[in-house]
């Protein structure tokens, strides 16, 4: 199963580099997360230049999509011929966005009928598309999730790790990656955080 963690020119580094980091701790079972980008090189909000590993056509052919956010998402999202480029499906794939992230699924019009989390700048922004913003870090229904505040990307990657390889595999690298001492409750938090803000559709 192949992730890509979409990543525009300003991107906020914790939230690419965490889901994807935690989601390629489960590479040897099958689950893979590439950054994808629209240009070979983006720049994120703090000058970090890094190279893409995998084209935007990629979404085209991932399982699960995360989009990430950054400092740029209005002027990426008033761009038709980029978003042209993200033709999501959520009847076949799990699609997730991290803050500023929500605004481009309500661009695409994938969050009509549902409410979605994002950080407190990205809010008012996300609202006037219609959408209702929740007060919580994780929301999910069906196959698109949301996650708001920049440290809530462990909820995403929790999800995608929960929903394709099971429960015991999202607290194994949980676990793993927890503060020292503070493991357990790590790990009880992000599966809390997950169930608590999942929706099951039927």
């Amino acid at each position: 199963m192949q992730v890509a963690v979409v990543t525009f020119d300003g991107f906020n580094e914790l939230d690419s580099f965490i889901a994807a980091a935690l989601i390629n701790r489960c590479r040897e079972d099958g689950l893979a997360a590439f950054i994808t980008t629209p240009t070979p090189v983006v720049t994120s909000m703090n000058g970090v230049e890094v190279t893409g590993q995998r084209p935007m056509e990629f979404v085209t052919e991932a399982d699960i999509v995360l989009i990430g956010s950054g400092v740029r998402a209005r002027e990426v999202v008033a761009d038709d011929q980029l978003l042209s480029r993200l033709p999501l499906d959520p009847t076949r794939q799990l699609i997730g966005a991290q803050c500023s992230g929500a605004l481009v699924l309500a661009r695409l019009g994938l969050l009509d009928s549902t409410p979605a989390c994002t950080d407190m700048k990205s809010r008012p922004f996300v609202e006037a598309c219609g959408v209702t913003v929740l007060d919580a870090p994780f929301h999910a229904e069906g196959n698109i999730a949301t996650a708001g505040g920049c440290l809530a990307s462990q909820y995403l990657a929790t999800w995608v790790i929960t929903r394709t390889l099971g429960e015991g595999a999202a607290r194994d690298v949980i676990g793993y990656v927890a503060p020292v001492g503070e493991n357990q409750e790590t790990v009880e938090r992000a599966l809390r955080a997950v169930h608590a803000g999942e929706v099951v559709t039927s």
